[in-house]
């Protein structure tokens, strides 16, 4: 007897539903569903990939219990060997993967009552029971369980160690501030008793609150008078990094010293470009014009940069031609310095040329290189300050993008006129156009330019009286100068000079002084005292971190040379050559 439902069969059964109502079917449906069983186990097979190969950790894991699964890079955040050991060792997340117990457990409360949260910063425990700062967000699945979560870690170490940086470096600066601040109110109230006979006192302290004032309306002016104490250190640790380089070191050693030397360097080119930025801005920044040679600039420049040249690997060559303009000496040497650096930064094969070219009434000042070049709708764009061009291969150290910016403020400013062409893979080419000075012509009636001779073997016993405040200061730069062949004196006052003078057995050749001494002293007033007291003009230079319009004015007042901090060891040779010259006796 049939059964109700066989009586009322409609012939359309679970075969037919699914495709397979008959032989004929079935067999045509056989690869389709094959390539779909492919395709799914392929997507599987991706999906492994990517969570056994991801850069962040990633688990699955019982709130009350161990891990269920979690990838290598999980294991490696935790120092374990592998997953498998780390699953086996962990078998209570509360107290052996979470440093805090009570922080896992707001954790768990959070995501019982939320279901999940996203990035939150907390210390996990390594295998050495050292912590680890990690970004964790967690995703509960009440799917697999009513405590089953999955997560994604990244270490974020680093990080967090900058963040400590920075606030404690915040915390001195504002530290130090207040020092200050109170040291001069202090200095005010006791110079109230003291004004009809300290009326020159009372004169710079005027001066130096009103450049106190001014500094608290400004975030800029604030930025420039803290460059002071940071250029100090700066300026300590390069003067010590170039002595080391100059040292017979081990392979390894000698590789950290350039790394140091780098980041040291990124760290002052930065520093110096935010200065720059922010004076030109302000348009505190006025040019000084006095007649330049150009060539015998150019010649300088080159043989600073023939050793950025020879690291690289890269050709350098100069090509000059007599040429006499009316200009600040100091813009337009930032100008080409500026120009040069973006070319080699941008150069890893090739070469790079600065060529001097007279057409007609003008000089064009050019630099070329044979870098990555630039899209041709892109060319404006590398004079925004802050704005880069970093295709891929340029490689090496990258600046932060004020280097162009401030070329085009300074040409701005003096009136110049800076064209750039460049081909992409090929190379760049940078253009300045400045006015010739017809009515001077000769080295000589250049006033501040000397032709510089070479000291490859050092300055063969030249003695260099140092005046500096900061003991790290002078002790880098009596490593750096005895290593170049200098006999040095190093003193923090001009007492202390005017005591090792007493007792030498020969007078100084050069004096180096910083210009910020204590007790208001200046370098100026040091060097004048050891010049009275010896009789004599020796050759002396100036040293400072202060690169205001206003100090450069009073120390070539007083017919000084200025070298800024960080000092770096080519300007620094240079400069001694220069007074150690025929023209500096």
């Amino acid at each position: 007897m049939k059964k109700p439902s066989e009586e009322k069969d409609s012939g359309y059964g679970v075969g037919d539903l699914l495709g397979l109502g008959s032989q004929s079917v079935r067999k045509n449906y056989y690869p389709a569903l094959q390539q779909r069983i492919e395709e799914l186990e392929k997507e599987r097979n991706r999906y492994k990939w990517l969570f056994e190969n991801a850069l962040h950790g990633i688990f699955q894991a019982n709130m009350r219990g161990g891990f269920l699964a979690c990838n290598p890079a999980m294991a490696r955040i935790c120092g374990y060997a592998s997953p498998e050991d780390l699953k086996q060792r962990v078998i209570r997340l509360r107290e052996q993967l979470f440093c805090s117990s009570n922080e896992f457990d707001k954790i768990r409360q959070e995501l019982l009552d939320e279901g999940s949260l996203r990035v939150r910063e907390t210390r996990l425990r390594r295998v050495d029971n050292t912590p680890v700062h990690v970004a964790i967000s967690i995703l509960r699945r009440p799917d697999l369980g009513p405590e089953v979560v999955e997560a994604f870690v990244a270490d974020i170490t680093e990080r967090v160690q900058a963040r400590q940086k920075l606030e404690q470096l915040n915390a001195d600066l504002e530290r130090r501030v207040e020092e200050r601040t109170e040291a001069l109110q202090n200095a005010n109230v006791g110079l109230r008793y003291q004004i009809e006979e300290r009326e020159k006192v009372e004169r710079e302290l005027v001066v130096a609150m009103e450049a106190a004032r001014e500094a608290n309306r400004s975030k800029d002016k604030y930025l420039a008078a803290a460059s002071h104490d940071l250029m100090q250190p700066l300026n300590a640790a390069r003067l010590m990094i170039s002595a080391l380089q100059d040292s017979q070191l081990p392979d390894q050693e000698q590789r950290m010293v350039h790394q140091v030397h780098r980041a040291l360097e990124g760290a002052e080119d930065l520093l110096a470009d935010l200065l720059d930025i922010s004076k030109l801005d302000q348009q505190a920044m006025r040019p000084d014009l006095a007649f330049t040679d150009v060539a015998a600039l150019a010649t300088g420049l080159g043989e600073e940069f023939e050793a950025v040249a020879a690291n690289a690997g890269l050709q350098f060559r100069i090509h000059t031609v007599p040429a006499m303009v009316k200009t600040d000496q100091r813009m337009l040497t930032r100008i080409i310095r500026n120009l040069l650096s973006n070319a080699f930064r941008y150069t890893r094969q090739g070469g790079v040329l600065l060529a001097l070219r007279a057409r007609g009434d003008c000089l064009r000042i050019e630099v070329w290189d044979t870098g990555v070049g630039i899209e041709e709708g892109k060319l404006r764009d590398i004079f925004r300050e802050f704005h880069q061009l970093l295709p891929q291969g340029t490689g090496g150290r990258q600046g932060v993008g004020l280097g162009l910016a401030i070329v085009e403020r300074m040409v701005r400013i003096l009136g110049y006129d800076i064209d750039v062409a460049s081909r992409p893979g090929r190379g760049s080419r940078f253009v300045l156009t400045v006015p010739l000075e017809k009515s001077m012509s000769g080295q000589a009636e250049a006033g501040e330019m000397h032709p510089l001779e070479s000291f490859a073997e050092g300055f063969n016993g030249a003695r260099v009286l140092v005046i500096d405040n900061e003991q790290a200061v002078l002790d880098s730069m009596q490593v750096l100068l005895e290593r170049w062949g200098c006999s040095v004196m190093a003193a923090r006052s001009d007492i202390e000079a005017l005591q090792l003078l007493a007792t030498a057995e020969q007078l100084p050749s050069v004096i180096l002084a910083d210009y910020h001494l204590d007790n208001n002293l200046t370098g100026c007033e040091a060097i004048y005292s050891v010049r009275r007291k010896l009789d004599r003009d020796i050759p002396a230079a100036i040293i400072t971190a202060d690169s205001s319009d206003n100090i450069r004015s009073l120390v070539r007042a007083q017919y000084l040379p200025i070298l800024n901090k960080p000092v770096k060891p080519n300007r620094l040779r240079a400069l001694l050559t220069s007074l150690l010259g025929p023209s500096s006796e």
